[in-house]
């Protein structure tokens, strides 16, 4: 199928083999290592957040040039999450492929998700504490760290609707970008594939679910009590429909669209 393409890349077919094998595997995986994966899953995608407030705590670049540029460095989290190898609630929607196939169980599929999310939800918040505890917050006059502040503000206000349109976009790329990473053979094929769908996310201001735990960690810690409307309750008024959004963009918008396009007539897989 590759030579088709004229590359050495797999091709859409194979791709869509690839990602429901690999998501069979992962239910598979002890409890004890999923769970160790998907802290690691949520620290790194608070590293990629990390690195792209930095960026867009300057203000001497012009809204659309700090939004495209964030939104590069902010793969650096998907990125290490490919290839250095992780477990995220986001990019792990694709696993809806291998259950449309019958390859893995309802059951199994919503408790591999709570566990890769909880875990995503200790590594982001984590590496918040240690973020803050770092100083880092304080560069520049506390310019980042009013930076993390007036992100969260702006999430906990945004209409139930738009947080999951917002999260439906922002997984429809995110699933996009992992899927075209399982056509790359190398580190570099990975990483020219993920750069380009998450900085559109990031540049459009889409909702990911996982880098939201980390801006609302981070606002929670700087943050005098009463000071910033950010209560428990006001988090999850994001989180809820952003996950939901997350959900129907990964699940829905491109695992299930591409098993009804590849797998649907495909053979049984050995």
């Amino acid at each position: 199928m590759s030579e088709l393409f004229g590359s050495d890349a797999f091709a859409p077919q194979e791709i869509a083999a690839r990602v429901e094998k690999v998501g069979v595997a992962k239910t598979r995986l002890p409890l004890a290592a999923t769970a160790m994966l998907s802290v690691l899953g949520g620290a790194f995608i608070g590293l990629g957040a990390l690195f792209s407030t930095v960026v867009t705590a300057d203000g001497s670049l012009s809204p659309a040039v700090s939004r495209v540029l964030s939104g590069v460095v902010f793969a650096l989290g998907l990125l290490l999450v490919v290839v250095a190898g992780a477990e995220l609630f986001t990019g792990n929607n694709l696993l809806v492929m291998a259950w449309a196939d019958r390859r893995i169980r309802t059951r199994t599929l919503l408790r591999h998700w709570f566990v890769v999310f909880a875990g995503n939800v200790v590594g982001a918040c984590g590496l918040a504490v240690l973020v803050c505890w770092s100083g880092h917050t304080t560069v520049d006059d506390g310019v980042i760290g009013a930076r993390y502040l007036a992100i969260a503000a702006h999430k906990v206000r945004l209409p139930f609707g738009a947080a999951v349109a917002s999260g439906v976009l922002c997984n429809v790329l995110v699933c996009l970008g992992v899927w075209m990473a399982f056509a790359g053979r190398s580190v570099v094929d990975k990483a020219v594939a993920v750069v380009f769908p998450v900085a559109a996310f990031v540049a459009c201001g889409f909702e990911h679910s996982v880098a939201n735990v980390y801006f609302f960690a981070m606002a929670w810690l700087l943050t005098p009590t009463g000071y910033l409307p950010l209560s428990l309750a006001s988090a999850l008024g994001n989180l809820v429909p952003v996950v939901l959004g997350n959900l129907i963009g990964g699940g829905l918008f491109v695992a299930l669209v591409y098993h009804f396009v590849y797998r649907r007539s495909a053979p049984p897989a050995a």
